[in-house]
């Protein structure tokens, strides 16, 4: 009965106002360019600390105000994290960020989860908020897709990140943001592709000379809908270790829509 309310409320509150920014992000297609300022406000930035100081490592979503959807391998039970929102050109205090550490016992990684098995799925994470996230014009909620939802080829979704800018390359301080169209599962899995190493739990896109990189794991496949909304479809996986960009590789996103059920479990449950 408790999950069956809370599903509700997830629904009422996803009906209510997710997906919708403030600032629109920018029509034109990119290839790792700056996204329009605050265009992707459930983005955020997810920093681990090391010698007194927090490092970006991951990207997130904020699909509620206390809890984050990231990648499971963006996890490490030995690291202090904090999650900063509102964030965009990460070399300037602009006044929009909110800075809220986690708590070491609120990082729950989905259990099928094997950091030695990337292609066997499951690379999904939640990050329960030490305190919520004050929802406004640069931090809004992210709206995720129905149960079992799949993209037609081609649609047209944006990734969204501050992975590194090319293979080996510089992370940006902007947010990027890349046109990649979803390439289905069976072309994503022809043997010249991805071939087994993708899975039905899994969203591919882009493929060409737009991709994730370094640093845009955990962050999400931002792709519209009919009413003029976004979904977060996708949380970054993996891409090809012959380079962030190449042919016949696209991204491997873990497919939201395929976790719905363990995504409310667990909110529900903690």
């Amino acid at each position: 009965m408790m999950l069956r309310l809370l599903s509700s409320l997830l629904l009422v509150a996803l009906a209510s106002g997710c997906g919708r920014p403030s600032y629109q992000p920018s029509s034109r297609v990119v290839n790792g360019e700056d996204a329009a300022p605050y265009s992707w406000p459930w983005q955020v930035s997810l920093q681990y600390e090391k010698s007194g100081a927090f490092h970006h490592t991951c990207g997130g979503s904020l699909i509620a105000p206390d809890w984050v959807m990231t990648a499971g391998h963006c996890i490490s039970s030995s690291l202090t994290y904090q999650v900063v929102l509102g964030e965009y050109n990460r070399a300037e205090e602009e006044g929009s960020e909110q800075v809220i550490p986690i708590n070491a016992g609120d990082l729950f990684v989905h259990p099928l989860w094997n950091p030695n098995c990337v292609a066997c799925g499951n690379d999904i994470a939640l990050i329960k908020l030490s305190r919520s996230a004050q929802l406004g014009g640069t931090v809004q909620l992210a709206c995720l897709p129905p149960a079992g939802d799949i993209l037609p080829n081609g649609a047209p979704c944006y990734i969204s990140g501050w992975g590194r800018l090319h293979t080996g390359g510089p992370l940006p301080d902007k947010l990027q943001q890349a046109l990649l169209p979803v390439v289905d599962y069976d072309h994503c899995s022809k043997l010249d592709w991805w071939g087994s190493s993708v899975k039905k739990t899994m969203v591919c896109a882009g493929g060409d000379i737009l991709s994730g990189c370094n640093g845009d794991s955990g962050g999400p496949l931002n792709c519209p809908t009919a009413d003029g909304s976004w979904q977060v479809h996708g949380v970054t996986s993996f891409v090809s270790a012959f380079g962030c960009n190449t042919i016949k590789k696209p991204t491997v996103f873990t497919r939201v829509s395929a976790f719905n059920d363990w995504i409310e479990e667990v909110m529900s449950s903690h």
